[in-house]
């Protein structure tokens, strides 16, 4: 390997030209990226990035079951259960019984757990800027309605897991496999 000139330091310039039309390592470099931020953002949310997603679902959709959001997320209902525990001593979430069947319980935020949203929504802003800091304002905006179109057509080729992000993380992650 010829040694790069200039004072940049990284792989030479054919190594990442030769990757930069490939769509795996590319979307495995921003997704590394943004999961590195998100998880920095969310440190002292129970349940991590996880903990947040159940917290925005929970507090931006109608309440729904501990089973509902489980299947929307993507979280094995055990581990959903464990999560839901975390966020609920923290007094994040509440749990209420469901009008239409008493054996489901309702998921909704408690006023300390929308206040901490908002924060955390601010968090995550920064950290999808710092991901996304190579693409000007247009560029962003056209990224994110791309990668929207993108997953919206890729969930529907397999809606089994189109709402579990997890299920696909698991395998760069210590702890495989308990999404």
């Amino acid at each position: 390997m010829q040694p790069r000139s200039g004072t940049e330091a990284g792989p030479e310039p054919g190594f990442r030209d030769g990757l930069r039309n490939d769509l795996g390592w590319a979307l495995g470099v921003v997704f590394r990226g943004y999961a590195k931020a998100a998880s920095a953002a969310f440190t002292d949310v129970p349940g991590g990035p996880r903990g947040y997603q159940v917290l925005a679902a929970a507090a931006r959709s109608e309440p729904g079951s501990q089973q509902e959001l489980a299947h929307h997320l993507g979280v094995d209902r055990t581990v959903m259960t464990y999560l839901l525990d975390d966020l609920e001593r923290s007094g994040l979430i509440e749990r209420h019984p469901d009008p239409a069947d008493r054996r489901a319980r309702r998921i909704a935020p408690t006023d300390r757990g929308r206040a901490l949203l908002g924060e955390l929504d601010q968090r995550l802003g920064a950290a999808e800027d710092h991901v996304l800091a190579g693409l000007d304002d247009g560029g962003r905006r056209a990224f994110r309605a791309l990668l929207g179109q993108a997953a919206a057509h890729a969930s529907t080729l397999d809606p089994a897991a189109g709402g579990s992000a997890c299920a696909l993380a698991d395998d760069d992650r210590p702890g495989a496999g308990r999404c």
